[in-house]
């Protein structure tokens, strides 16, 4: 019993086993980030885009879209990742045909991160000067100019930065999927380090994701450095 009144077992396994069970799981972790990931960037961003416009101050004020993207994505990004996992069960089905493994968890995870990556982008497209914005108008630059060439450009340090936090929150809520058997680092921590009382695979998936976290927080601090200093 350790000092936190915990029973730990001792688990007799080599490398190898370790090993045999890790190496999948981490491939499957990679595999729900690649695919959240990318469907999250190419719905949150225009959305941000969008939201940031059509507020008082943007390129096509629209107070009732914005009020109501806006509601959208706040309710979205108030419900508990787990409670969404279990609720959006019949769409998994319904989409991917399973609502367990790595295809189970793609639906829920992209639920879950589409708003928050959302407000991420729109608080880096918030910090682009409105005189930045004016010039481009009075250069003749249409609207759709004006986001291309001006605010997305302007804000790329800000949403590379914020793109770091999103992926992220993202390796963190495939973690937490593990909990209702989607497989992956989280799964194996859970079933094995936690209900097995083994604490050496405990250990090893923490630190790998630990790593992958910081691999992912080092790099996207070092783009986000070198674009503001070009």
């Amino acid at each position: 019993m350790n000092e936190f009144g915990l029973v730990l077992l001792q688990v007799d396994r080599t490398f190898f086993d370790y090993a045999e069970l890790v190496v999948p799981a981490l491939g499957a972790t990679l595999a729900m980030v690649g695919i959240v990931f990318p469907i999250t960037a190419l719905i949150g961003l225009p959305l941000a885009v969008v939201l940031i416009n059509t507020g008082r101050n943007g390129l096509f004020p629209h107070k009732s879209t914005h009020q109501v993207l806006s509601v959208v994505i706040n309710v979205g990004r108030s419900i508990p990742f787990l409670i969404l996992m279990a609720a959006v069960i019949p769409l998994s089905r319904l989409i991917v045909g399973t609502s367990l493994g790595v295809a189970g968890a793609v639906v829920p995870l992209t639920l879950a991160s589409i708003p928050s990556f959302t407000r991420l982008m729109e608080s880096s497209l918030r910090e682009v000067p409105r005189d930045v914005v004016e010039a481009g108008f009075a250069s003749g630059g249409t609207r759709w100019q004006l986001i291309g060439k001006v605010q997305l450009p302007e804000a790329l340090p800000g949403l590379v930065s914020n793109t770091t936090i999103g992926l992220i929150n993202i390796l963190d809520g495939t973690a937490i999927a593990g909990a209702v058997g989607a497989g992956g680092l989280g799964y194996l921590a859970l079933s094995y380090g936690y209900n097995r009382f083994d604490g050496t695979m405990m250990l090893i998936c923490v630190v790998i994701l630990v790593i992958l976290a910081q691999g992912i927080q080092l790099s996207g601090d070092a783009l986000a450095h070198r674009l503001r200093k070009d």
